[in-house]
């Protein structure tokens, strides 16, 4: 059934293409936008060669440093998923450039989904790390009300992802005052590491990163000491949940369940004994990037159900790894 459109920016995305996969499935149309200068508009044919892409599938060109390249695929839509946002966590360009770059992008996006009349509501994508990075203990548990703090973002984080933290944690803040200062309906959806397949044949960085054992890639340990995953598809359907929930307000953290890397080394070993794994006496040491738990309550208040657990993140990663010859 014919559920109207929306648009889903950033389309070539990890969690934005399969968004997009998912919308078609439930029945909407869905107009995406791609970056005119990105290398993935050369071959976008994983979005339409998606089922119901040939006849509900339009794609533009838009940026969000020309925020009004965005009215084109706003115009009409009933709803707007804005999962753009510029990455960049090796630090290679300012962060005021990033966070103007972010926050002006996303102003624009919210002002077009105003000026069209028809969009009842916009989800913007945040992440954890507008919710942890403030100082507070790896052992505490947080929930919507916890705000990261910039300051202390630039301070301990300058070599690993600052620039990204601040701009994803001001651009959040920014949507949400925009929609409150302008009566748009806004919410946020703040997903953990996003974990298992992927549309596409390239390995998303999550996605990556959650295999680094099986990869091999000791470098990536740090990153997950003590680690909250979600399932794509699990993150995907909060975000159509949310636009369809009528009551839906503010922010909502999106998890399934945290795993220490000895509990990963424990899983992985016993699911996956083809690969070598490290020796987990090797990972003690491993002491960086330990953050706090977060709550996904407040997104369970509303009457969505996780569909998967870990198990089922890293088979479906990996057989996807597997059929893309990545693994």
């Amino acid at each position: 059934m014919e559920k109207g459109t929306v648009c889903v920016t950033g389309g070539t995305g990890f969690l934005a293409s399969w968004t997009i996969k998912r919308l078609l499935e439930e029945g909407y149309s869905v107009n995406t936008t791609i970056r005119s200068n990105s290398d993935s508009r050369k071959d976008v044919s994983y979005l339409t060669n998606l089922p119901g892409a040939f006849e509900r599938l339009k794609i533009f060109e838009a940026d969000l440093s020309k925020p009004r390249t965005f009215d084109a695929p706003i115009k009409g839509c009933i709803g707007v998923f804005h999962v753009a946002h510029p990455i960049d966590f090796e630090g290679k360009e300012p962060e005021e450039w990033q966070t103007e770059k972010a926050v002006k992008g996303s102003l624009g996006i919210l002002q077009a989904c105003v000026n069209s009349t028809t969009v009842k509501k916009v989800v913007y994508t945040s992440s954890a790390s507008t919710v942890v990075l403030n100082g507070k203990e790896h052992t505490e548990i947080l929930d919507e009300e916890s705000c990261s703090d910039v300051d202390f973002i630039r301070a301990n984080y300058k070599d690993f992802g600052a620039s990204y933290f601040v701009s994803k944690t001001l651009t959040e803040k920014a949507t949400l005052e925009f929609g409150e200062n302008n009566g748009l309906d806004v919410v946020t959806v703040i997903p953990t590491y996003i974990h298992g397949p992927f549309v596409g044949t390239h390995c998303p960085g999550s996605v990556r990163v959650s295999l680094a054992m099986i990869f091999g890639d000791t470098t990536k340990y740090e990153m997950i000491m003590k680690t909250d995953f979600v399932h794509v598809d699990d993150v995907a359907r909060a975000h159509i949940h949310l636009l369809e929930h009528p009551y839906a307000k503010g922010r909502y953290i999106c998890s399934r369940i945290r795993c220490t890397i000895t509990e990963l080394h424990r899983l992985l070993s016993s699911r996956y004994p083809e690969y070598k794994m490290p020796n987990v006496e090797s990972l003690k040491d491993v002491e960086k990037m330990k953050f706090p738990e977060v709550s996904s309550r407040k997104l369970l208040s509303t009457g969505f159900q996780f569909n998967y657990g870990i198990e089922e993140m890293f088979d479906d990663a990996v057989n996807c790894c597997k059929r893309n010859n990545i693994l």
